[in-house]
């Protein structure tokens, strides 16, 4: 019988990083350079794969996202090879997000009320799946979701928040979390400590997220900042009969007991680990500087996903967001790249830079986020054309000198594909007016 062969400890790409950038720029390379070793460093035991990819137009693009065990990737690709390890150096004993999110659903389970901080994907997502349980959510902007909605959506989607949910939710499609021959719909408590900690779409996939009485909301704008404090501090503050495990104070300058608070605040490069020894350029939000190649400013070292900052001429209608969406364009970009650097080749940049495209679901509606949607940098002379039907669909679509540079898409609207097309060529517009929201106007025979 053949001798086990020895773990690798060269290879020709060592990719840092078991999340959907790492994984998919592996993958990339193990298939360009199948007689070559790609090693793969990961802290987690699990790793993030990318499935059931569908390509719905040119840019926009829907996958699953699977956590596997490294074993099976390492069957997929037999050339790539996982190496546990960085614990150390990351001290991922204090950042494995698993153990949080097990915590969180264990103390959920006796939870009366909770807060949660934070007005991003993550925030908008927990906050509509959390039941039988009092939420506060406390943002700093004066309507939720302001990463990605005006104040229009925001209503549009608040209004589904609160109100009744007799419907059934539509099943989840991305997240499955899988053993070596089959997927679980939910995790045990044994596979769950396998989770890694890097949050893919729906994430909240075979969590447990219910308290202990009936869900309702309160929803406070503009009051981000808080203080804590502790019982002790608050028994001579005549506000609540009822004594919480710990209190909040807001700018609002209301205190608020709660069981726990959740900080849902956004991501931030990991950078650190890298950064001791090395002259890395960082750009203003920390993350490790890259050019139109994903390359970084130290010799043979590229980076992609969450701990790069994109640093070339951007598009005009493109911008990075670290989202799951963009890590996967990204290790996929950074993975061509380095193979074409390594065989003397040039590479053209990939069409995925030139319009922002993102397709999620929030408060169970379908949202499909394309260019400028939210106006970002075009100055005061934009135009907004909106279509509302209360419960099913919101349409807001950003016009700038007769041309589309972005749209906003709740609902099953149908209309991602020829939105996409009208915003990369720049079509004038200006003679069709508001025909291009008209609901009793098929738009896609305008422009077929």
């Amino acid at each position: 019988m053949e001798a086990a062969r020895p773990p690798a400890t060269a290879g020709k790409f060592v990719v840092v990083g078991g999340g959907i950038a790492g994984v998919t720029c592996a993958e990339q390379l193990a298939t360009q350079f199948p007689s070559e070793d790609i090693l793969l460093i990961t802290a987690s035991p699990v790793i993030k794969a990318v499935t059931n990819f569908k390509q719905i137009s040119k840019i926009l693009e829907e996958f699953d996202v699977e956590e596997q065990s490294s074993t099976m990737l390492e069957k997929r690709f037999p050339n790539i090879k996982v190496i546990e390890s960085g614990v150390k150096q990351l001290k991922s004993e204090e950042h494995d997000g698993n153990s949080h999110w097990v915590e969180f659903q264990k103390q959920l389970t006796k939870a009366k009320r909770i807060m949660i901080i934070g007005n991003g994907g993550i925030a908008l997502e927990l906050v509509y799946e959390i039941e039988g349980c009092e939420v506060i959510w406390a943002i700093k902007d004066k309507a939720i979701g302001n990463t990605f909605f005006d104040a229009g959506a925001a209503e549009f989607l608040t209004s589904k928040l609160i109100a009744e949910k007799p419907e059934a939710k539509i099943a989840q499609k991305r997240t499955r979390y899988t053993t070596e021959g089959r997927k679980k719909e939910a995790r045990s408590k044994s596979k769950a400590d396998n989770v890694g900690s890097a949050l893919g779409p729906d994430w909240h996939e075979g969590l447990n997220l219910k308290g202990t009485k009936e869900v309702s909301f309160h929803i406070l704008t503009g009051h981000v900042k808080m203080s804590l404090y502790s019982k002790s501090i608050v028994l001579g503050r005549d506000f609540q009969s009822k004594m919480w495990p710990v209190y909040v104070e807001l700018t609002n300058e209301k205190i608020y007991g709660c069981d726990f608070i959740v900080s849902a605040t956004g991501v931030t490069p990991n950078v650190e680990p890298f950064l001791h020894g090395n002259s890395f350029n960082l750009g203003e939000d920390g993350g490790l500087k890259v050019d139109d190649h994903m390359h970084t400013s130290l010799p043979d070292v590229y980076a992609a996903g969450d701990i790069c900052t994109a640093s070339w001429q951007l598009s005009p209608v493109w911008q990075q967001m670290r989202l799951w969406t963009q890590a996967r364009q990204m290790g996929w970009y950074a993975a061509k790249c380095m193979a074409a650097a390594s065989l003397g080749d040039s590479i053209d940049m990939d069409f995925s830079f030139e319009l922002f495209a993102h397709v999620t679901k929030f408060f169970n509606y379908k949202v499909v986020l394309l260019g400028k949607y939210n106006a970002q940098g075009l100055g005061s002379d934009h135009e907004l054309m909106l279509r509302c039907t209360k419960g099913q669909e919101y349409i807001k679509v950003v016009m700038q000198n007769g041309r589309m540079m972005g749209a906003v898409l709740i609902g099953e609207t149908d209309l991602e594909e020829t939105f996409e097309n009208l915003i990369l060529n720049q079509m004038n517009l200006s003679s069709y007016g508001e025909d291009l929201l008209d609901p009793n106007i098929d738009i896609e025979d305008y422009f077929d």
